[in-house]
């Protein structure tokens, strides 16, 4: 099992992908994927206060992480409810790729979520 600490440097750095990705890469494919650039940028921003808040987490904690690890499963598992609304919203102008993408992230952050819960939930 990864450690509690640990868990917050997985998040802080998948936050960063997910910035690069959302806020650069399907930008530049905007037409290939389906999704408005501003929906992007607005889903973009919300990794950079999980980056901020789990590298915080990772240097700054020296107790009460199960606390910390629970509110970043929350921020994630919000985050997610986001995206699947955003999806259904603009499930017309998504394509094949746009799904792809939209899918995995949401794939890849569910089980994030359950590692962080799992983690947070043991003494």
């Amino acid at each position: 099992m990864l450690s509690k600490k640990r868990l917050f440097l997985i998040d802080a750095f998948g936050a960063l992908v997910s910035i690069f990705f959302l806020g650069f890469v399907l930008v530049w494919l905007e037409d290939k994927i389906g999704m408005p650039k501003d929906v992007l940028y607005f889903l973009a921003a919300f990794p950079v206060f999980f980056a901020l808040y789990s590298f915080a987490c990772y240097f700054l904690l020296k107790k009460k992480y199960s606390l910390f690890l629970k509110g970043i499963a929350i921020m994630n598992l919000l985050y997610c409810f986001l995206t699947i609304s955003l999806l259904l919203f603009h499930d017309h102008d998504l394509t094949l790729l746009g799904w792809t993408y939209f899918i995995i992230e949401l794939l890849i952050l569910s089980l994030l979520i359950r590692l962080e819960w799992k983690a947070s939930q043991k003494g």
